[in-house]
């Protein structure tokens, strides 16, 4: 990791908790045979409890985003 890339940046409010839980489930990655296809959803509820998060309708739909653009990340914008 270069250091010198790395840029501060402010979340929306609405923001913080899916990310609180995307950071959550970075060790939750379901990989397949052509590499890495997405979160492991079925960790949620454990990673919601020690992290003491609820995850309702709208931080899903939040942790989904962020999954859906590392994904295109690691997969070169595919």
């Amino acid at each position: 990791r270069n250091e010198q890339n790395h840029k501060p940046f402010e979340l929306w409010p609405e923001s913080v908790k899916p990310m609180q839980l995307f950071t959550g489930m970075a060790t939750q990655w379901r990989v397949g045979m052509n590499g890495v296809v997405g979160l492991d959803y079925t960790a949620i509820p454990v990673v919601e409890r020690r992290m003491g998060i609820k995850a309702n309708k709208e931080i899903f739909a939040g942790l989904q985003i962020l999954e859906q653009a590392v994904l295109r990340l690691i997969n070169n914008g595919k």
